[in-house]
């Protein structure tokens, strides 16, 4: 397995690490970039509750600033090591490439059954337990570049599960196309069909799910959205400063805010994993992912109004995260997400018997 020792930590404090390894390669696709990326080790980031989780953070919001597309692949690799890891699956051999591909849209489900036809071996799936899959599992980014995936799926008594699955193997199809967007095409999302493929367990039923790291890996996403929101506000910040201009000078004004306390949230919620790595950590993560999706929307709003119609068409990289970042940002459940948040904060004022308004207090 990839080592994310101290060394690695430290390596990972300067973001200067990782932009070199991203340098003179902008003509690569993302798979090829994600592949160069992780033969190169810059894949090997401290894990979530290790110490270091703000330097995690960070990197991602780096590749994202660069692009999104290969952000998409990039988290969803990182985030894969950071799973076996905290569920103990030795399966993260150096070099290889994963995903993780867990949407499940209504009537879309992966089953999973005992590879053996052994009707005991059935009733005792566990971690490590080989079983065969079937059903569809739809956007699933990098479909066609990975080695392997960690696919989301449902065991027969209902128990949802985690599956290490290898891509190159019979029982496996991919479709592309139905991904008819425009922004995160690069992405290279598919619906992939598994039939009589074979995979492993990671973690016993229901893991995935209840392990602190779920909640811990979105955040991650949310670094990832403000890394490239930050870029799309550098290029109205670069305006500002070749001239007098106060209607720019307001919505940079509005963009620092916005963006610096979603920054901040997101260090609390680091800060918070880190302090209690066993803890999900809900109200802290929740609060700093939408911060972050809010922040995203306003750079999203205001920066084509400041800066005119010239950089967006002329532009390619502004011009692509312009595309790419709406798309990504649906990553979240909007009002879903926000509705959980005030009831997680109900719930908690409920049980403090705290006086109102005491969760925002100095």
């Amino acid at each position: 397995m990839a080592q994310h020792n101290d060394e690695h930590a430290n390596a990972w404090t300067c973001s200067d690490t990782l932009a070199q390894a991203l340098s003179g390669h902008a003509d690569l696709s993302p798979a090829d970039q994600l592949a160069l990326l992780v033969a190169q080790g810059a894949d090997r980031l401290p894990l979530p509750g290790h110490g270091y989780t703000l330097q995690r953070w960070r990197a991602l919001a780096e590749v994202a600033a660069h692009s999104l597309g290969l952000a998409k692949l990039y988290e969803g690799h990182t985030d894969a090591l950071a799973i076996l890891s905290e569920l103990q699956a030795d399966l993260a051999t150096e070099g290889l490439r994963w995903a993780v591909w867990c949407a499940e849209p209504p009537g879309e489900r992966v089953q999973a059954t005992a590879a053996s036809p052994d009707a005991t071996q059935r009733m005792t799936l566990q971690a490590g337990s080989a079983v065969r899959l079937s059903g569809h599992k739809p956007w699933c980014s990098g479909a066609r570049a990975v080695d392997r995936a960690l696919v989301s799926g449902w065991l027969a008594d209902g128990q949802r599960c985690l599956i290490a699955v290898t891509m190159d193997q019979p029982g496996i199809s991919r479709d592309d196309s139905h991904w008819q967007a425009v922004g995160m095409a690069a992405s290279a999302s598919a619906d992939v069909h598994f039939d009589g493929a074979t995979g492993v367990l990671v973690g016993a039923p229901g893991q995935y799910l209840s392990r602190p790291g779920f909640h811990h890996g979105g955040a991650g996403v949310a670094a990832c959205w403000h890394g490239a929101a930050a870029r799309i506000a550098s290029h109205l910040q670069q305006a500002v400063s070749q001239g007098e201009d106060p209607h720019r000078q307001a919505h940079l004004g509005a963009l620092d805010v916005v963006l610096a306390s979603a920054a901040g949230l997101l260090r609390d919620a680091a800060a918070c994993i880190d302090a209690t790595p066993s803890d999900p950590c809900l109200l802290a993560v929740s609060r700093a992912r939408l911060a972050v999706e809010a922040a995203a929307e306003e750079v999203l709003r205001r920066v084509p109004r400041a800066i005119g119609p010239g950089p967006l068409c002329k532009n390619r990289g502004l011009a692509q995260l312009m595309a790419d970042l709406p798309v990504f940002i649906r990553q979240s459940h909007a009002e879903r997400d926000q509705a959980a948040l005030g009831r997680l904060l109900a719930e908690k004022a409920q049980a403090s018997q705290a006086p109102g308004g005491a969760a925002w207090m100095l």
